[in-house]
């Protein structure tokens, strides 16, 4: 007997063949032009990721210079990914209308705008600028995995896609290791500046480098608007699909963005507690394409999702007991492993024509979650007094979140019973 995960694995493959048909093998020659592509849109998301971590990075600065508490701190965190709660539905539909390079640029000029904007000395302009460069990076991200796969599909397409994940930990583990320096050598504001200046720099990349692949895919025919209208089933599905990405990358948030001021509190310095919270993300970023292989080679991914998201769960719930760079390690290593399979999760729900208006949804909940729940860890943080009341809370939403994959999976389980012939 097929196991269900084999089997779910086998039609996740079928339709990205089917998606590379439909491509043909026109990309083929375009091997170096590619790969060089791909390296653009990988410095997107590290620049997206670097300028979302910056606030957390410097935040005995941030609480210091603006007066502000820990509340107020999660706030000016959740805040950048605000905006993807309303733009991210539509944001791939703008770069169907007005073309995916377009969009991404004015997308760069707002991170630009906003990341200025925070350099400012008061506390609602930071306010201001974080949510207009959060609304460009939005804008970006939504059309990073469309444009890679342009590109890729049926040519390395899960490498390619891996790679592209692994910019965001990279970024954040740049802002924890870089900003803090930066900010004493020169300024708290020079230091959030830098953020624009990384995101002009990659502005002026995609504007010269990137451009359609030769072939894109063909557009939906005109007859596909009933097709293209997401179904109750898939729309419930997809929710949880979505749930299960939210509260997994709300821990991670939560623990890269209150760690320093954890490890802080047990003596070290600001530069020192970024460095060791870094740990957390180029542990990350070693063991999501591990995580794939993993998944690749000995299957059962739903299993591999449960035990790797209760072990991110539990090691960080030891944390505010005993913190260390070791445990820090460990709590990055355990994190990158589900990630590639968690990303499956919408393919294996969505018809292929719902793909785009599914993943809107999907990202959806992951902005909202990221948005409203970053700053609980904060006011948690106050009410309490304790620094590690938010590490307690990332953990706890881990096991959550395996509560939330199990429903999922007996979703689709009984779906796959009823429609099964005789």
């Amino acid at each position: 007997m097929v196991q269900p995960d084999k089997l779910r694995s086998a039609r996740s493959l079928a339709a990205i063949d089917g998606d590379a048909m439909r491509y043909g093998g026109s990309i083929r020659p375009n091997v170096g032009e590619r790969w060089l592509i791909l390296a653009v849109l990988f410095l997107a998301r590290t620049a997206m990721a670097f300028q979302f971590q910056a606030v957390a990075a410097l935040s005995s600065f941030a609480v210091a210079g603006f007066g502000i508490d820990y509340g107020q701190l999660g706030l000016l965190i959740g805040l950048y990914l605000l905006p993807g709660v309303v733009i991210a539905y539509p944001g791939g539909l703008l770069g169907r209308h007005f073309g995916d390079k377009r969009i991404a640029l004015i997308g760069m000029t707002l991170m630009v705008v906003g990341g200025l904007l925070t350099a400012a000395e008061d506390y609602p302009t930071v306010l201001a600028g974080r949510l207009t460069s959060g609304a460009g990076a939005v804008l970006v991200n939504v059309l990073l995995t469309k444009m890679t796969t342009d590109w890729f599909v049926g040519r390395e397409i899960g490498t390619a896609l891996a790679l592209l994940v692994s910019s965001w930990p990279i970024g954040i583990g740049l802002a924890l290791v870089v900003l803090p320096g930066l900010a004493a050598r020169a300024s708290f504001a020079a230091a959030l500046a830098s953020t624009a200046a990384v995101a002009a720099l990659v502005l002026m990349l995609i504007a010269a480098i990137y451009r359609v692949p030769p072939i894109a895919p063909s557009p939906a025919p005109s007859n596909a608007k009933a097709r293209l209208r997401l179904s109750r089933r898939e729309l419930g599905l997809v929710s949880l699909a979505g749930g299960v990405w939210m509260l997994f990358n709300v821990g991670y948030v939560l623990v890269v963005s209150f760690g320093p001021a954890l490890l802080m509190s047990h003596g070290l310095s600001q530069r020192d507690a970024g460095f060791a919270t870094s740990l957390v993300s180029w542990a990350v970023t070693v063991t999501i394409p591990l995580g794939g292989v993993l998944v690749d080679r000995v299957g059962h991914p739903t299993i591999v999702m449960m035990a790797s998201l209760a072990a991110f769960g539990l090691s960080t719930l030891l944390v505010p007991t005993a913190p260390s760079p070791a445990l820090m390690t460990v709590v990055g290593a355990v994190a990158g492993l589900p990630v590639g399979a968690m990303m499956v999760l919408p393919a294996e729900v969505l018809r292929p024509p719902n793909r785009a208006a599914g993943m809107g949804v999907f990202f959806t909940w992951y902005y909202a979650g990221m948005a409203l729940l970053t700053p609980i860890g904060g006011i948690l943080r106050d009410a309490s007094g304790a620094h590690g009341a938010p590490l307690l809370l990332a953990g706890g939403l881990q096991l959550v979140a395996i509560a939330v994959l199990a429903l999922l999976r007996l979703a689709t389980a009984h779906h796959t019973i009823e429609t099964r012939p005789g």
